[in-house]
């Protein structure tokens, strides 16, 4: 039984309906447009939203959406030809109005297609029911059923047994004939047999058979044996020397004065710190301000420039002719028109390091967009699918939701409450060291913070946070802040649980007056199940305001695996009723990659969460904003 069948304009004009049911198709249809229309992620042609499951079509020549709900716990195998026959018959009918492509010749004009889809959907359930289920093989059909018994049981002996009469048949070939052609069909283990068994009739001793064999080898491998072995070792062992140890320049000594690196502290600060270069630590550029990324370079520009000049000394017949070749001329586009193009595509993208999957779906969105749609004459299919698939990738880099930390910290501050962010990842992406530099973007912006020490699993964990807090320290110390504390470093040691500590430090941060609270967890592999109920529980106790999930540029599928896990870990082990996900992704180490920036498109169309910040560098500078146009034209360079 179906929910709803409705047909809308991609203007938002409904232009008919159906209700099966009392419920209102309103919402389940907006959230189809909202989460997949308009996030182009069209590659599955269903969607399922709460108890429904929705299926939809589109028609991209005359720009309509045609959607059936159905609830997902039923499985209808006549929706797909359902979609279809309404498809064709609602636009065969009512060509003449569509094609005025005008919003009030589509608001007067009338559509009575109540009877039509009733008729259509009567026979498309009787079509359905006509299919005979399909019946278990039985045993009389099989291919075993028609061997007999008797060849079934022989075939476990029948080797041996028939190896046993060749040997057989062999041996008595062997004694009865003397002649010179039998001696020489007879297999080299019986020759061996028959010359070291007995000779003349009289039988050998053992030590005369061994001696036998030995000048037999001697005469078939005596060419070998004449040059000595490389590999032969002289027995007389080497005489054992003491060798004297090596002193290095950096290391290699167990004095105890050279090997104690630890610093003595006045008042719990580090004497170091005032030698530290403090421009060197703190890096080039605005602290304050996010910048954004930019991912073309020199070489690229360089060689753009080069490839436009040879292009201007082509004759002009040739240039004319390579223009007009593979021109559509104004025809619609179908999936045999495409095909190779959306290979190359895909492979491309692949190469790119965008996740297989999500290079497949993507292409197939593009496909599904432009089937049917009538091309320009001056168009090439090349061109058209190229322009598609980049504003595909555009519209998927920018999040449905924008993250603006500093508005909501602001927001937090006038309910006098610390903001609070969790940080989360698989292990040496990088958490601790952007943790580190979103400090120093928001001291540039004025806010203080707290660093609560949840990593008690790693070794130096606690120790890398306080030295990036002594760093910082440095870089705004309490006398340019009328001396308040800009941040500060809580933590339990190591051993603890870290739900309780992100607690206790998110108390303290109110009672200190601390404006932002950033909690560092311990790097967790997506399949390790205790580590991610543990992570679990401290986001539920905890509930902070926002949940960033750390990962590398330099992932490829795995960004998926780690994604989906995290999201189904989180939601599977929280003990609320509607459990906190992912709500934005940190992209780590995008300096090392060059153009392969395929993750970044990977992790967003997998969780439709925004990248909030993207790490380039060691410095605490090396923060910048996504710039979505910048990251499509690098995925799109050849």
């Amino acid at each position: 039984m179906l929910d709803f069948f409705t047909i809308f304009s991609k203007g938002g004009l409904v232009l008919w309906c159906f209700q099966g049911v009392s419920d209102s198709c309103t919402g389940p249809v907006n959230a189809l447009i909202r989460s997949v229309l308009l996030q182009e992620r069209g590659g599955n042609n269903s969607f399922t939203h709460e108890a429904l499951t929705l299926k939809y079509k589109l028609d991209n020549q005359f720009e309509l959406v045609f959607v059936v709900g159905f609830q997902k716990i039923l499985t209808l195998t006549y929706v797909d030809k359902l979609i279809d026959d309404v498809h064709r018959l609602f636009r065969d009918k009512y060509r003449t109005e569509i094609q005025q492509q005008s919003a009030l010749s589509l608001l007067n004009g009338t559509f009575d297609f109540q009877n039509d889809f009733l008729r259509l959907l009567r026979e498309a359930e009787e079509s359905s029911k006509i299919r005979a289920p399909t019946t278990m093989k039985k045993y009389e059909d099989s291919e075993k059923a028609k061997k007999p018994v008797r060849s079934m049981i022989e075939t476990r002996g029948e080797k041996p047994k028939e190896k046993a009469k060749n040997s057989k048949k062999k041996g008595t070939k062997k004694e009865g004939s003397d002649g010179p052609l039998a001696t020489s069909k007879a297999t080299p283990a019986e020759k061996s047999s028959l010359s070291v068994g007995a000779e003349n009739g009289v039988e050998l001793s053992k030590e005369e058979l061994i001696r036998r064999k030995r000048e037999e080898f001697i005469q078939k491998h005596g060419r070998g044996m004449d040059k000595p072995s490389k590999s032969m070792k002289s027995d007389a062992p080497k005489e054992k020397g003491k060798k004297a140890p090596r002193v290095w320049e950096l290391g290699g000594c167990a004095n105890k004065e050279v090997l104690d690196y630890s610093t003595p502290t006045t008042n719990g600060t580090s004497e170091a710190a005032l030698s530290e270069d403090i421009n060197l630590i703190r890096g080039t550029g605005p602290g304050g301000q996010l910048q954004d990324l930019d991912c073309s370079s020199s070489d690229d520009e360089g060689a753009a420039q080069n490839s436009t000049k040879p292009s201007a000394t082509k004759g002009t017949l040739g240039g004319m002719f390579g223009m007009l070749k593979g021109l559509v001329g104004s025809k619609s586009l179908s999936r045999e028109d495409m095909e190779s193009v959306l290979d190359k595509m895909r492979d491309h993208l692949i190469a790119k390091n965008v996740a297989a999957d999500i290079a497949v779906q993507l292409c197939e969105s593009v496909a599904n967009k432009l089937e049917g749609k009538v091309m320009g004459t001056f168009s090439t299919v090349t061109s058209t699918v190229k322009q598609a698939l980049q504003e595909s990738l555009v519209q998927i880099l920018q999040p449905q939701r924008r993250v603006d930390m500093l508005r909501d910290i602001m927001d937090a501050q006038r309910r006098q409450r610390p903001y609070v962010v969790t940080f989360c990842g698989v292990n040496g992406v990088g958490k601790s060291t952007n943790l580190a530099k979103i400090s120093f973007w928001l001291l540039e912006n004025g806010f203080s913070v707290l660093i609560a020490a949840c990593d008690t699993f790693r070794a130096g964990a606690v120790e890398q946070l306080r030295t990036h807090t002594r760093r910082l320290t440095a870089l705004h110390p309490p006398e340019n802040h009328g001396g308040r504390t800009m941040v500060q470093l809580f933590e339990k040691g190591y051993g603890k649980d870290a739900a309780g500590i992100a607690m206790e430090a998110i108390a303290f941060a109110r009672n200190q007056g601390f404006d932002v609270v950033l909690v560092d967890t311990a790097g967790r592999m997506q399949d390790n199940a205790p580590l991610m109920t543990a992570l679990a529980k401290l986001i539920t106790v905890n509930t902070p305001d926002l949940v960033l999930f750390v990962g590398e540029a330099l992932v490829g599928n795995e960004a998926v695996d780690q994604l989906v896990k995290f999201n189904r870990a989180l939601a599977d082990h929280s003990m609320a009723q509607t459990p906190r996900l992912i709500d934005g992704i940190v992209l780590t180490k995008f300096d090392t990659i060059d153009d392969k920036v395929g993750a970044a498109i990977s992790m967003t169309y997998i969780t439709s969460k925004p990248i909030v910040f993207v790490g380039t560098g060691q410095t605490y500078c090396d923060l910048r904003s996504l710039n979505a146009k910048a990251v499509v034209a690098a995925l799109m360079k050849a």
